[in-house]
């Protein structure tokens, strides 16, 4: 993980209390093109739009694939705050985003959020479903932990 990476994995997380401000569960995710620049940003919209889907990484999923050609995609990162979850990864592989890079691991969300029906959690690393496919997705993470912990931190009790 290089310098750049670190800056837009923590607008991730910045974006994940975005969304806890404005209500909703706190994730967060960032889209990039290939030169590193912001293209779009997704906060988790679960509680304010009553969709269970409503994941951030699939929210911005949502917006990529309506507004950039496919084609680029491969050469997009997407920086989410939490590893993504087997719903989100799955989007993010058919959208055609070429790389992932996540902050808090999902064990590491599970052990702060304990059995809250609100987040149900699938024990299914993002690596698993992306090894499924027929193309490769690189996927670097957990980084950045406790500051993507940061915003979980009592909002699940």
């Amino acid at each position: 993980m290089n310098e750049n990476d670190r800056r837009l994995l923590r607008r991730a997380v910045q974006v994940s209390k975005d969304a806890k401000a404005h209500g909703n569960h706190p994730f967060g995710a960032v889209l990039a093109n290939a030169a590193g620049d912001v293209v779009l940003e997704a906060e988790n919209t679960v509680t304010t739009s009553g969709d269970c889907t409503g994941h951030a990484e699939t929210n911005l999923v949502r917006l990529a694939s309506t507004t950039i050609p496919r084609s680029e995609l491969l050469s997009h990162t997407l920086y989410t705050s939490c590893e993504p979850c087997a719903m989100c990864s799955g989007a993010i592989y058919w959208v055609g985003i070429g790389r992932v890079v996540y902050a808090l691991a999902e064990t590491g969300l599970l052990a702060l959020t304990g059995s809250h029906p609100d987040n149900p959690t699938l024990a299914h690393p993002c690596r698993l479903v992306f090894a499924g496919g027929q193309r490769e997705t690189e996927v670097s993470g957990p980084h950045l932990e406790e500051e993507a912990a940061d915003p979980h931190r009592g909002f699940w009790d």
